[in-house]
């Protein structure tokens, strides 16, 4: 189906409503209640120092590695913007219809998680409970801002990706930690965003049948420019190399773990009905994903060498 007319922002939420519709029936149907009390391992709290006179947090308290800390820490930042991502989605896609009902219901899913992550954080005594309050308190104070702004389908691009490299670093956090209650937890958490992840794919998919060249256009500029909703959290650069460098989350799983299972399912490369805009946008989409994996491949290298100097010490 070729369409070369531009529709405006109103007529996509629109025309798209019924794919809503439909998807959070789908939703609704697969999505599986769960309750974060029953993951945190609750007989090994005890109390902190403060008005109840218990221990302080030492770092001999924590039993799990660096940089598991490091990620928990991130993905817990990350998620307790919920009151600005909700903010974002409820004035991009509105409070009425369809629409209303699914920013609703993501904002009560997502409101789980930190929940579940944070409990679990204080009672096993994995990080230090003051320096988490107070990087909670400066992130949450910068709060978030969605750079695509009014752009519906830029938006939908962008958390088609995001959730999925949510659900990829949660996953392989809980690994990181080597705690098998860790590790369940977060493999339920990131069971709820590879839903988010499925029901936003879907309506982009549903875009490119109904603007092709600006459902391409979106997804090029999202892929160009993409970053992390966590990326304000202080010394959030430092805290990605580390992640990086264990695996946890790096630009091959980026490429080849994220970007390229989401641009598989839209067929991306085989659209039909492109303008001129269209076919330079996915031009410039080929390009980055070479790019990407120049990238990806050069890291590799960079950390398989620091590992073989690591080993030599």
């Amino acid at each position: 189906m070729t369409v070369s007319t531009t529709l405006s922002q109103t007529a996509l939420l629109v025309e798209l409503e019924p794919v809503v519709a439909r998807n959070l029936d789908r939703h609704l149907s697969l999505a599986k209640e769960w309750f974060p009390h029953e993951y945190v391992p609750w007989s090994e709290g005890r109390t902190f120092d403060g008005p109840l006179n218990g221990e302080a947090w030492s770092p001999t308290d924590s039993t799990i590695p660096d940089v598991a800390r490091t990620a928990l820490i991130v993905n817990l930042l990350t998620e307790d913007n919920l009151p600005s991502y909700h903010h974002e989605i409820a004035t991009l896609f509105g409070r009425d219809g369809a629409w209303g009902t699914w920013v609703h219901r993501w904002t009560a899913e997502e409101g789980r998680h930190g929940t579940a992550i944070r409990d679990y954080l204080t009672v096993t005594r994995a990080v230090d409970p003051v320096a988490l309050e107070r990087a909670r308190m400066t992130h949450m104070s910068a709060g978030y801002v969605n750079v695509h702004d009014d752009e519906v389908l830029h938006s939908l691009a962008y958390v088609s990706f995001q959730e999925l490299a949510t659900r990829i670093s949660h996953r392989n956090t809980g690994k990181a930690t080597g705690d098998p209650a860790c590790e369940a937890l977060l493999a339920r958490v990131a069971a709820d965003e590879n839903l988010h992840m499925v029901f936003y794919r879907n309506l982009l998919a549903a875009a490119f049948e109904l603007a092709p060249n600006q459902a391409m256009r979106a997804v090029a500029d999202v892929v160009a420019n993409f970053q992390m909703p966590g990326n304000g959290i202080d010394g959030f650069a430092r805290k990605s190399v580390a992640i990086a460098l264990a695996g946890i989350y790096d630009l091959r799983q980026h490429r080849d773990e994220v970007l390229q299972p989401v641009l598989r399912q839209w067929d991306v490369f085989n659209v039909t009905g492109l303008d001129a805009d269209g076919e330079a946008a996915r031009e410039q989409l080929a390009a980055q994903l070479d790019a990407l994996e120049n990238a990806a491949a050069r890291f590799e290298e960079k950390r398989d060498a620091r590992a073989a100097r690591l080993a030599l010490r």
